[in-house]
Parts: structure tokens; sequence; C-alpha cells
């Protein structure tokens, strides 16, 4: 099986042909999307292109979308291999089966108009749902299962887990800990470099470190990812970018997708998708220490079971 070679920024990388072919026709608007940010000149045209009007696309000629980005079919070419498509005709196969899944699920709402002061709560809501449904499920094209398990096998033989996150992402990472700590997984969550950076450097080897940033380059979560991995730690990294620094170091690399619009940016309309591959990753961890896990959730309930409002109270 042939490898495929993909035009970065920093040059030419090679793309494994099994990875190629486990990616297959789904997700391909969603690689785009991950990828445009990593992409320069002609190539980023294309992208954008693409994305602009992705119906469009998948009718056009090779010259045609050529024509329509202001690039040239050798540039086509080019973005094809970029994406993991032998040639053009893979990717308008690949972006057609797309947009009719999205068009029968009724997610072509214009998710990036612009929300005016005056709009009914009704449209609203369908902007946000349809961002929402967009994003998880390039989401669930762009993501590892394999990376998954590789996480979730990890985390459930480790002594002890660390999750690194700042603003946003700091509250991703809270949530994490507290389901681990729920099925018995000892798990701290550090949104302080200095502290993060202290217990970071207590970790070793069977231990876990996940890292949070949708951009991957928030410089505090990088260090205390990279200090835990410096000890032996195993070290993850969720993120949306798959070149970024934090991708770079991490031994393990879970991929979201975000739907930017114009009432969220990237950092926010990324917190669902995270939210739902960290809660994957909580589950499968519970179903490799199944009996640990049931036994410490039924504890940690009965605990709190007290400090609910009594049934019928006023």
């Amino acid at each position: 099986m042939v490898d495929h070679e993909v035009d970065t920024p920093a040059g030419t990388a090679v793309v494994d042909a099994d990875t190629v072919d486990r990616r297959g026709v789904d997700g391909v608007l969603a690689r785009v999307r991950a990828g445009a940010g990593e992409l320069t000149g002609a190539l980023r045209r294309v992208a954008e292109h693409v994305l602009s009007d992705p119906e469009a696309a998948a009718r056009a000629t090779i010259v045609e979308l050529a024509e329509r980005s202001g690039t040239s079919p050798a540039t086509i070419t080019r973005f094809c291999r970029a994406m993991g498509f032998d040639g053009y005709a893979d990717l308008r196969l690949g972006i057609a089966s797309e947009t009719g899944r999205a068009r029968s699920a009724g997610w072509t709402v214009d998710i990036g108009r612009e929300i005016q002061p005056g709009d009914p709560l009704e449209r609203v809501l369908g902007q946000i749902i349809a961002a929402d449904t967009r994003a998880m499920h390039d989401t669930a094209a762009l993501l590892d299962l394999v990376e998954v398990e590789r996480a979730a096998v990890a985390i459930a033989g480790a002594a002890r887990v660390n999750i690194f996150g700042a603003s946003g992402s700091a509250l991703v990472g809270e949530e994490m800990q507290f389901s681990l700590h729920r099925i018995g997984v000892a798990a701290w969550a550090w949104s302080d470099v200095h502290e993060g950076l202290a217990s970071a450097a207590l970790l070793g080897t069977g231990d876990v470190a996940l890292g949070i940033s949708h951009t991957g380059q928030t410089r505090e979560t990088i260090e205390m990812l990279a200090e835990a991995g410096s000890r032996g730690a195993t070290t993850v990294a969720l993120t949306g970018f798959p070149r970024s620094p934090l991708a770079e170091l991490a031994d393990i690399v879970l991929l979201t997708a975000s739907q930017a619009t114009t009432f969220r940016p990237d950092a926010l309309s990324a917190r669902h998708p995270q939210l739902v591959v960290l809660d994957l990753l909580y589950i499968a961890v519970a179903q490799r220490t199944h009996d640990r896990a049931h036994a410490a959730f039924r504890r940690t309930a009965q605990a709190v079971d007290g400090h609910k409002a009594a049934k019928g109270a006023s």
C-alpha cells in the first residue's frame, strides 16, 4: 500500500496509507476546516473556497474549481493529496457525500449568517443547534478511536492522572477530573501553571497527563504537558489542530472539530465536542475498570445521596 505525500507550510510530509484508507470519504470538510489554518498561499485559497460553498465545489470540474479559487489544476491536485485523496474525483465524491448527508439531516441552516438583534429566538436556536450538530459530526469523523483506546488503557492503569488546561479548557478539564474521580481514578485538574508544573514534576512512568487546548498553542498547557512527559508520564493532547505544538509533544492525540459562527469563536464552539470526546474517554476507562468503577460510583453516589432534596419537600 502506497503512502501519500502531504504539502504543509513546513514542507512535504507523508501520511500513512492505512490512515488515509481509514478516513475514507467521511469527514472531508472536517479535515479541510481542521487543516485550513496550517495551509498557506494557493492551497489555503482552495480550502477557503471549498468551505465557502461545498455543494458548488462538489459539482465543479477541476478546471472550474481552479478558476474560482484563483489557482491552477496542479494546485487542486496538491490540495487533494493534502486532504488524503488520490485525486480530484475522490475529493468531489467525499464532499458530495457529506453535503448530501447534511442536507438530509437538516444541517443546511446558514450557520455563518450574522445574528441580528431583532432575530427571533427560534431562529437563534436553529443556528446554535445546526452549528453544534455539525461540530459533533465533524469531530466523529476526525476522531481516531484507536487513539481513544490507547488513552483509555493508559488512564485505566495509571496511578495518577493530571489534567492541564487554561481558561475555558480548564472548565472542560475539571469536568473530566470529576468524572474520573467518581469511578475511583486518582485525577487532578490544574489551571495554574505554577501548581501544574509542580504536580507534573512528581509524575513518572505509569502516570498520565492530559493537556486540553483547542488551538494547541496555549503556552502554559504546553509547558505543563512537556514537564509531565519529561518525567516519563504518558502524555495525551485534546486539540483541534494535529500539527500544533501541543499535539507534536504528546504521545496520544485526540482531535476535535469546531464550527465557528459570528456569535461564537472557535474556542467556545469547541467546548461541546471536547466534552463529547472526554465523555467517550471516561466511559472507555470505566469499561476497562468495570468492577472498581462500579463500586466506586455506587459509594460516591451513596455519600452525597443525603444532600438531595427529599421528595415532597416544600
